[in-house]
């Protein structure tokens, strides 16, 4: 693939659309159900600090859905065999929300070909208990109700689905339907994902856009508390999705805390 492409993937008869730019160590980025766009500013923020990967989810986009594919546990799945089949080692892992949640189950079961893992407004766990709600039901929502919750500023969420291109139009359409099939029922999370969480013993970020409101942060940091080690950080003036909002303060935050944890180099011995 190009160095700076929008191009397709197939993995296990399943061909997916994806956006690469940038060289260096591998980046993948998992985004959070309303897709990605190839200008999007966050990934030529994050490209800076390697070759980044921003994937389609199966079903999402242009991305086709794969026969039996249904939970957020195939996607992770799936992605496990993106990073065999292209030898990717040593990948920051970047989630947003349900990108986030694929993350942490990619995470649980295989973390060989991993170094660190950031998740932004992350979904996928139960916090509350049966009687409380921990996520807004986001399918009882009309459009600018969803975005007055999900962002700082809710004109960054707007957009004129009427007079969208056809192509972007169904890309938005695919989205929204991938989105409730892969987290209808159970709602948002995986049962079993909390008792796994002590599977992730590679260095984790947590970050918190403070003005999401389909989220609370006490829930974000309950996340956080499951996985040993993780670090919590908020960005202000961010909701639910701080990549559109401060994507350079993400991006920041992202390629900072990636540096960090990486182990340092071996020395040479001395003749």
């Amino acid at each position: 693939m190009s160095a700076d492409a929008v191009t397709s993937l197939v993995v296990n008869g399943a061909t997916i659309e994806a956006i690469e730019r940038g060289q260096g160590r591998p980046i993948l980025f998992l985004h959070p159900g309303i897709g990605i766009e190839a200008n999007a500013p966050v990934l030529t923020e994050l490209a800076r600090g390697g070759r980044l990967l921003a994937p389609s989810h199966p079903g999402f986009g242009t991305s086709s859905l794969p026969k039996g594919m249904t939970t957020v546990d195939d996607l992770s799945y799936f992605y496990l065999d993106v990073l065999e089949q292209l030898d990717l080692r040593d990948v920051l892992v970047v989630g947003i929300g349900l990108g986030a949640w694929i993350a942490a189950e990619i995470a649980v079961k295989d973390s060989s070909r991993l170094s660190q893992l950031v998740m932004a407004n992350a979904i996928g766990v139960k916090v509350g208990d049966r009687e409380t709600r921990d996520i807004v039901d986001i399918w009882s929502l009309m459009p600018d109700e969803l975005n007055a919750l999900a962002y700082a500023d809710p004109q960054k969420g707007q957009r004129d689905y009427k007079n969208l291109p056809e192509v972007e139009s169904i890309a938005a359409a695919r989205n929204r339907e991938a989105t409730a099939r892969f987290c209808w029922s159970p709602y948002m999370h995986n049962p079993k994902l909390k008792n796994r969480l002590h599977r992730i013993r590679i260095p984790t970020l947590f970050l918190w856009g403070t003005a999401d409101r389909i989220l609370s942060e006490k829930y974000g940091r309950a996340y956080c508390a499951m996985i040993a080690g993780a670090r919590f950080e908020t960005i202000e003036n961010a909701g639910h999705f701080p990549h559109i909002e401060q994507p350079e303060e993400f991006a920041r935050r992202t390629l900072a805390f990636a540096s960090a944890a990486a182990p340092e180099a071996p020395r040479a011995k001395r003749a």
